[in-house]
């Protein structure tokens, strides 16, 4: 069994390089190529900080498996499997704007032991190790306390497929909007459940995401004492995050829609 308190200093690290060199080309041109969809975007950046995590963990884990967005899955047997987001919120990096994010998660036996959020422009490190807590730049973190939805400030986003597939969360965006403080759209599902985590955010909502925009944000976010449902009817791994009070609440919204729905 590795010790994960040693791992995560090197994973933190790694993060780090990779955030210094994102800072340094951004706002620069680069050539942008989509995916799924017209809207879903890839950059020379993400292709180059896949590249160098993925030899980075092969290099000094050569026989841990690795999920990761632009390669998929390095498929070896092992108990151990790196779940890495290189830039997460890839259209706020190509326009330019400061919102994005390194997420790297280790999993042993499909279970998340280690997780960090490197967000370079802020230089914010997110990071907790299971059982051991969560931290921001090395102080502990907890999920906020608020109980009502009108006190509360949510964050949320849509799929890419969302001029396509009515699935598309617009319809719990309009009844949950009104009656909450505000929504953010920061456009980084890591960022989004990090600031859960610190109690910058109350709570948080996203249908379609995939397990390497979540697996190191639902760790830190549990290990700061929140809550995270997930909901298997929908698309993608589709969750509701906060604290136990304000997930209840939010998931309370989101099936009063669909029973309207059915």
């Amino acid at each position: 069994m590795i010790n994960y308190i040693e791992v995560i200093k090197e994973v933190k690290c790694w993060a780090r390089k990779v955030g210094k060199i994102q800072k340094e080309h951004l706002g620069e041109n680069m050539v942008l190529n989509t995916k799924s969809s017209s809207v879903d975007l890839v950059t020379e950046m993400d292709r180059w900080s896949e590249e160098f995590l993925m030899n980075a963990i092969r290099d000094k884990y050569p026989d841990h498996a690795i999920l990761s967005e632009e390669y998929g899955k390095h498929d070896i047997a092992s108990n151990y499997l790196w779940v890495i987001d290189p830039l997460d919120g890839t259209t706020n990096y190509a326009q330019g704007l400061h919102v994005f994010a390194v997420s790297i998660a280790l999993q042993y036996q499909s279970k998340t032991r280690l997780g960090i959020i490197y967000v370079p422009v802020l230089d914010q490190m997110f990071e907790a190790v299971r059982g051991q807590g969560a931290y921001l730049n090395g102080n502990a973190i907890r999920v906020g306390g608020k109980a009502e939805l009108r006190e509360s400030v949510l964050a949320t986003g849509f799929p890419y497929d969302r001029a396509e597939n009515p699935d598309n969360n617009v319809n719990y965006f309009s009844r949950i909007t009104p009656q909450v403080r505000g929504i953010r759209r920061m456009g980084s599902a890591a960022y989004d459940l990090a600031n859960v985590s610190a109690g910058l955010l109350d709570g948080y909502w996203e249908l379609n995401l995939s397990p390497w925009d979540v697996a190191a944000g639902v760790l830190i976010l549990e290990e700061a004492g929140g809550k995270v449902v997930y909901l298997p009817e929908k698309r993608g791994v589709s969750l509701v995050a906060g604290n136990e009070v304000i997930c209840q609440k939010i998931l309370e919204e989101i099936r009063a829609v669909d029973s309207i729905g059915s």
